[in-house]
C-alpha cells in the first residue's frame, strides 16, 4: 500500500495499542503523516510514533480525554495544526468495552460507555469536518476534502450478552456514519464505518479460552482477526480507491457474520 495515502494527514484516536496501533501503522506505511492519540498509555503512543519515524514516516503523540467535548475539539485542532493546517483523514477508534449485565446497570454506567464510544465520535467528527472545510482541499488526488472512518463492531448488529451498552453504542456509531455521510457529502467529505469481529491481542487466548475456541470453530477463515486487518480496511476507505464509497459499514470479521445462527 506504499504511496496510497501520500500527502495525507491522519488522526487516529485510541492509537497507543491494539486496533488503533494497527491502524496508525498501516496509515504510515501507506504514506500518511499520523497523529497518534492516547488517553493513558503515553509510553505506547511514543512507541508507535517511534516505529513510524524509524521507518521514515512522520508522526506525533497527542493526549486527550475524549469523554470531554472540549478535549475532542482541541485534539482535532491540535492534529491539524501539527499537519500544517491540514487534516485529511480521521479514524474514530477510541472506545471502551466493559462487561456488565443489563439488569442492575445504572444510568451512569450506560452514559460512561455512550460518552466514550459515541459522543466522542460526534464531537471529533464535527470538528474534523470544520477543519477539513477550512483546509487546502488536500483530501486526496480524487478531489475530496477528506474522509472519516468510525470503528464500530459486529456487535452493532449482533449483540452479545453483557454488552448491551456497548452494542447499542456501536449500532449508533454505524448510524452516525450513515447520517454524517448524507450531510457532509456535499462538502466533499466521505464518512464510513468499519465493524471488526474478534481481534487478537496479547493474552486473549489465556483470558478467554472458550470464546477464542468457539470463534475459531465458527469463523469461515479459521482465525482471529489482526489489528492490521482493520488497518487495511481503514486505509482503503481513506484512499482514492474508495472515492465513491460513503455511508457504508465495512464488516471485517473473517466471514463469521455470514454463518447461520440456527
Amino acid at each position: 500500500m506504499s504511496g496510497l495515502l501520500d500527502g495525507q494527514v491522519a488522526l487516529v484516536t485510541g492509537a497507543s495499542a491494539g486496533i488503533g496501533r494497527g491502524i496508525a501503522l498501516r496509515f504510515a506505511e501507506a504514506g500518511a503523516a499520523v497523529a497518534v492519540h492516547y488517553r493513558t498509555d503515553a509510553e505506547g503512543a511514543r512507541e508507535v510514533v517511534g516505529l513510524i519515524e524509524d521507518a521514515g514516516g512522520s508522526a506525533v503523540a497527542l493526549h486527550a480525554e475524549l469523554t470531554v467535548e472540549a478535549e475532542c475539539r482541541r485534539l482535532v485542532r491540535e492534529a491539524a495544526d501539527w499537519g500544517g493546517g491540514t487534516l485529511t483523514a480521521l479514524v474514530d477508534n477510541a472506545g471502551v468495552q466493559p462487561v456488565q449485565q443489563l439488569p442492575g446497570m445504572t444510568l451512569a454506567d450506560w452514559r460512561a460507555v455512550v460518552d466514550a464510544n459515541l459522543s466522542s465520535v460526534f464531537a471529533c467528527t464535527q470538528t474534523a469536518v470544520e477543519v477539513m472545510r477550512e483546509g487546502d482541499g488536500r483530501g486526496g488526488n480524487d478531489g475530496s476534502r477528506g474522509s472519516i472512518t468510525h470503528i464500530a463492531s459486529i456487535e452493532g448488529t449482533h449483540p452479545a450478552p453483557m454488552h448491551a451498552h456497548y452494542s447499542a453504542s456501536k449500532a449508533a456509531v454505524i448510524m452516525h456514519a450513515r447520517s454524517a455521510a448524507l450531510e457532509y457529502g456535499p462538502y466533499g467529505i466521505r464518512v464510513n464505518s468499519v465493524s471488526p469481529g474478534l481481534i487478537d491481542r496479547e493474552g486473549l487466548a489465556e483470558a478467554w479460552p472458550d470464546g477464542v475456541r468457539r470463534w475459531q470453530q465458527a469463523v469461515p477463515t479459521g482465525r482471529l482477526g489482526r489489528p492490521e486487518d482493520v488497518g487495511d480496511a481503514c486505509v482503503f476507505l481513506a484512499s482514492p480507491m474508495a472515492s465513491w464509497i460513503t455511508g457504508h459499514n465495512l464488516v471485517v470479521d473473517g466471514g463469521v457474520s455470514a454463518r447461520p445462527t440456527w
